[in-house]
This record gives structure tokens, C-alpha cells and sequence, in this order.
């Protein structure tokens, strides 16, 4: 197969059925975080162009919907065929606007691709019932439709899966979708899909795309009154912030939140300690830890500790640090320097309160040295707030009921893993954990287009993907019908 013609005009944003610059009067520079050279420039989106984006989606809106089940479908189909054709530029869009290794982007393009293919059976699962009265002659009908209009705010570390796990199966089951990228990845984040499904078909003004300061569109992007979901990917102080704003704005309206994790990887004393180490070491670093789901804190039973972190800091230490294009390059560029410094003074910060620096190293550019610290308390910042970056804490657990205690003593609740010798006692320790996903002698790096992917507590609303990705982008309506007169007493 041919190398397909790149896509043009990144530079300009995809505003109501129209590819033109923004109307703010500034400009975003987006850069390689590798070597933190200019990629493009894209002339950034003011409020007039929420509105137009917005106002042009509710307007389309119905017709797209109208299609019917196959139409709708064979938009997606071809979208994910889309996904192969352009495969390398996808994928090397990843790699230089988020600084992702080829692994991960290899990683982050077949999720963005299955998650599509999934959303294109949406349109012929969606169905209605009819129910019981016990009112004569009533018929009770319940009928599941679209939403409406969906605002989708998208994050920087997965940002063209992350996007199309809300777009796809909001526009699959008949909804129209505005969408306002991440600052550093604006063109994973949205416009590379943008182009896509122009490619594949979707209508005019279906989607849009709108690139602007969170200053000054943000507020306004969550509480238009246009849009019937917000769906937000990204940290859980903006998460609660938007569940605020929606909770109580004039305009109510429905909100998926998918926030931060403090997800713990438990090693019990039974467990295989070879294969314990090389998941760790993989949920760890990849992406530079910059995952929601990745392993934030290890927890090892006391009898496996010593050998777990000989072996661990072993491996750490030969994986390779530099040009994420390099198919050998196991940990890349962090996404910028403010991530880059806050990962500096939680370095230092352990330090002062402690823990045990086990494995150190250079730094340079946005190239952030994997670090390992062990005898980590559950006090400390590596154990308290998600690091969201290549340092590792190891915290040594009495037994299995205090590997338990420390693996739910947070507010968070996303993703978590155990390794035990016993799948069955690790499916009841996994059970025992308090958060939407837990994994069983596997890494808390896990997703899957058929399955349920959300978190509790502080780690989010709602449920993304398959059946329950469903309802969170559609609603009901309960339409009864009185076949014969009904008596009423007065």
C-alpha cells in the first residue's frame, strides 16, 4: 500500500463545517517535546467560534441522526479503514506532538482504531422496551435516543485515544460532537480526526473542532447551553471544577468524567516474582508513567520485598532514555517543562521526607530520568498524590491485609493490580479493592473497547466503552399510549 498524501491545513481548525483560523487574534505553538522545536501554529478560537461550532451542531444534529442505524455505521466502518491507510501518520503524529515512544503510539493507534470499530455496531444495539401498566389500556413504550449535541474536552498524554473513545460512540449513536483539544496536542487531540471522518464521510458541521485558551473558552465551552453531555478527560481538580460548573450552571446537564488514579500494584508473597517485575516495569514507564492508569504505587508483601527491588531497580536500569522515534526507546520526553519541573520537586520532596533513592540519573532537555525510590510510606507524596511521571515508589506491606489497607488508603479509585500464586485469591483480594478496575496478575495499565473503563471516588463518573458507553451517550424517554378512554374520579 502506497504512503498516504499527509493531511493539510492542520494549522487551520475545523469550525462549523468550515477549515479556517481562529478568531482570538493569538496564536498556539505546538512542539516536539523531544527536542522542543515548533511543529505548527494555529491561530487560536475565541468565544464567537464556540458558539458557531456549537450553534451549527444542534442544527446538524437531527439530519445525521435521521440517517438511520447502516448509514451511521458505515461512516465509522470506513473511518476505522481510514486508520490503516493513514497508519504511519497517525502514528508518527503521536510520537512528535506527545513526545510518545513508538511503542506507545503503536499502542495508542490500535486502541484509537478498536474503540471505532466498536462504536460502528453502536447504531444496531441501541434498543427500546416496552413495559407494563397498571393503568388499563396503557401502553408504556421506552425509547433510547441521542443526547443532542456533545462537548468532549480531551487530554494531552492519549490524546487521539482518549478523544475517539467519546467521539466515536457519541457520533455513532446520532449526536454531534464539538471538541476542544488539549494545548499541547491539538492535532492528535482533534483535528487528525477532524480530517478523518471528513474523509470518511460525516457530514458538515457533525464536528467540530475549536483550539483555544482554556482562560478564555473553558468556562464557557462546559456551561453553553447547547450541549447535553460534557465529557472530560483529564486531572481531578478540573474534573470536579466542570461537575461544579455543570451541577450547578443554569443549564444542568449530563457529565462523564474521567479523572486521576493513584492505582497500586500489589505483589503478594506468593506470587511470580519474575513476571511481577516485568509488569511493573512496564505499567510503570510507559508513556513516561504519564497514564491515568498507570502503577503509581507498588506494594510488596514483606517476604518478597528485598528480592521484588533488586530485580526491579535491575530492570529499570536498562531501559533506554532518548528519541522516542527510536523503536528501542523505552521512556521519551515528558510532555513540557512545567510537567518536567513538578516531577523535579517530587523528586526532592521524597528525598527531604525519606524514601530510599534506590536509582537516580541525569536529566536533560524534557527527558526525565526514571527514578526508583523504596521504603515508601503511605505519609509520604509519592504515596499520597499521583506522580504522573517515571518515578517509582515501592512500599513494603506487614501481609496481605495491610497490602490491602495501603492499596485503599486514597481518595482515588481507577485502576489497581495484584500478583498472587493463586488466581482465585487474587480475584478476592482484587474484589476487596476499592476501584472501577482491577486486574489479576497483570499490570493497572488496561483498556478494552467491550468492556466498562471508569473509575470511583475522586477518579471519576460514568463508564466508557461497549454497552455502557451506550447509555452514557444516549437517554431514555417514556412515551405511554391510553388505547382506550381512561376514567378519570374527577
Amino acid at each position: 500500500m502506497n504512503t498516504p498524501t499527509k493531511y493539510q491545513d492542520l494549522h487551520l481548525q475545523a469550525i462549523a463545517g468550515q477549515w479556517r483560523p481562529g478568531s482570538a487574534g493569538r496564536t498556539l505553538q505546538v512542539f516536539d517535546p523531544f527536542d522542543e522545536r515548533a511543529l505548527l501554529e494555529i491561530s487560536m478560537a475565541d468565544r464567537s467560534d464556540l458558539d458557531e461550532a456549537y450553534a451549527k451542531a444542534a442544527e446538524v444534529q437531527p439530519t445525521w441522526a435521521a440517517l438511520g442505524p447502516s448509514a451511521r455505521a458505515a461512516v465509522l466502518l470506513r473511518a476505522a479503514q481510514i486508520f490503516d491507510e493513514r497508519h504511519e501518520e497517525l502514528v508518527d503524529w503521536i510520537v512528535r506532538e506527545s513526545g510518545s515512544t513508538r511503542i506507545k503510539a503503536e499502542v495508542e493507534w490500535s486502541s484509537a482504531k478498536a474503540i471505532t470499530l466498536e462504536a460502528a455496531s453502536f447504531p444496531n444495539r441501541v434498543h427500546g422496551r416496552i413495559v407494563e401498566s397498571d393503568v388499563a389500556a396503557k401502553e408504556s413504550r421506552i425509547y433510547r435516543k441521542p443526547l443532542g449535541v456533545v462537548g468532549v474536552i480531551s487530554p494531552w498524554n492519549f490524546p487521539l485515544h482518549l478523544t475517539q473513545r467519546s467521539l466515536a460512540p457519541a457520533l455513532a449513536l446520532g449526536n454531534a460532537v464539538v471538541i476542544k483539544p488539549a494545548s499541547d496536542t491539538p492535532v492528535t487531540g482533534g483535528l487528525l480526526l477532524a480530517k478523518l471522518f471528513e474523509e470518511a464521510g460525516l457530514p458538515a458541521g457533525v464536528l467540530s473542532v475549536v483550539v483555544g485558551a482554556g482562560s478564555e473558552i473553558g468556562d464557557a465551552f462546559v456551561q453553553h447551553p447547547v450541549p447535553a453531555l460534557i465529557s472530560f478527560t483529564g486531572s481531578t481538580p478540573v474534573g470536579q471544577n466542570i461537575a461544579r460548573q455543570v451541577g450547578g450552571g443554569a443549564h444542568l446537564k449530563h457529565v462523564a468524567l474521567e479523572l486521576g488514579g493513584n492505582n497500586p500494584f500489589v505483589v503478594l508473597a506468593d506470587a511470580d516474582l519474575e513476571q511481577a517485575v516485568k509488569a511493573a516495569v512496564f505499567g510503570k514507564f510507559l508513556h513516561q508513567g504519564q497514564i491515568c492508569m498507570a502503577i503509581n504505587r507498588i506494594i510488596v508483601e514483606a517476604p518478597l520485598y528485598d528480592a521484588f527491588v533488586e530485580r526491579f531497580v535491575a530492570q529499570v536500569r536498562g531501559l533506554q532514555v532518548g528519541d522516542p522515534s527510536d523503536p528501542a526507546t523505552a521512556i521519551g520526553p515528558v510532555i513540557n517543562r512545567k510537567q518536567f519541573d513538578g516531577l523535579a520537586r517530587k523528586v526532592e520532596q521524597a528525598k527531604r521526607e525519606g524514601a530510599e533513592l534506590l536509582l537516580g540519573g541525569e536529566s536533560r532537555g524534557l527527558l526525565f530520568a526514571p527514578h526508583v525510590f523504596g521504603e515508601v510510606t503511605a505519609e509520604m507524596e509519592l504515596a499520597r498524590e499521583e506522580i504522573f511521571g517515571p518515578i517509582a515508589g515501592i512500599l513494603r506491606a506487614r501481609d496481605a491485609e495491610h497490602a490491602l489497607e495501603l492499596a485503599n488508603g486514597t481518595a482515588f479509585g481507577l485502576s489497581a493490580a495484584v500478583f498472587s500464586g493463586d488466581l482465585e485469591r487474587g480475584a478476592r483480594f482484587a474484589r476487596r479493592i476499592h476501584s472501577g478496575m482491577a486486574h489479576v496478575n497483570d499490570m493497572s495499565v488496561a483498556d478494552a473497547p467491550n468492556v466498562p473503563f471508569g473509575g470511583e471516588k475522586n477518579s471519576g463518573l460514568g463508564r466508557f466503552n461497549g454497552d455502557w458507553a451506550i447509555e452514557e451517550f444516549t437517554t431514555t424517554q417514556w412515551v405511554s399510549l391510553q388505547t382506550q378512554p381512561r376514567h378519570y374520579p374527577f
